[in-house]
């Protein structure tokens, strides 16, 4: 096996130090839409993590929202208690969890104070996440999910 590029080393390093079941996948068509993951995995929307970084009252929060939901702003202000939320932007992505828009991981965590998870991915034995980096994704189980980024569960998704 070849090695993988950096970003995708970390988030392999962490399944590896943790002994989780899991398999990373590249895609080299890409992934940039919760769309054409599902179809690359060959899954349901629902089933495709979209792990997005909001910045609020001097802090960053990684959320985990399912591919057919929508993170509500607010309700990620409220969970984080804060004022008011908004996405960050590239710069502040790469500079708090070290991974390129589109390619987010949801572990290792970087320096969020705050990681949520919606609840609804637990309807699924597996679901896939970014791995790091635009192309690469990781299949494991929603609890798995859950321990190494640290989320705590919370509505923070609108169906609209």
């Amino acid at each position: 096996m070849s090695a993988w590029p950096e970003p995708v080393e970390r988030v392999s390093a962490v399944l590896r130090d943790e002994g989780v079941e899991s398999t990373i996948e590249e895609f080299p068509e890409g992934t940039p839409t919760a769309e054409e993951a599902a179809r690359a995995a060959g899954c349901t929307i629902g089933q495709i993590v979209k792990s997005l970084v909001f910045a609020g009252d001097g802090e960053f929060a990684l959320a985990l929202v399912p591919g057919d939901l929508r993170a509500d702003r607010a309700l990620v202000a409220a969970e984080c208690g804060w004022s008011k939320a908004r996405m960050a932007t590239a710069d502040e992505v790469v500079a708090t969890v070290g991974f390129e828009p589109g390619g987010v991981a949801p572990f290792p965590r970087g320096d969020v104070a705050h990681v949520l998870m919606d609840p609804s991915f637990m309807r699924y034995e597996i679901v896939w996440a970014g791995a790091g980096t635009h192309s690469h994704m990781v299949m494991l189980s929603p609890l798995d999910l859950e321990r190494l980024s640290e989320a705590r569960a919370a509505l923070i998704s609108d169906p609209g």
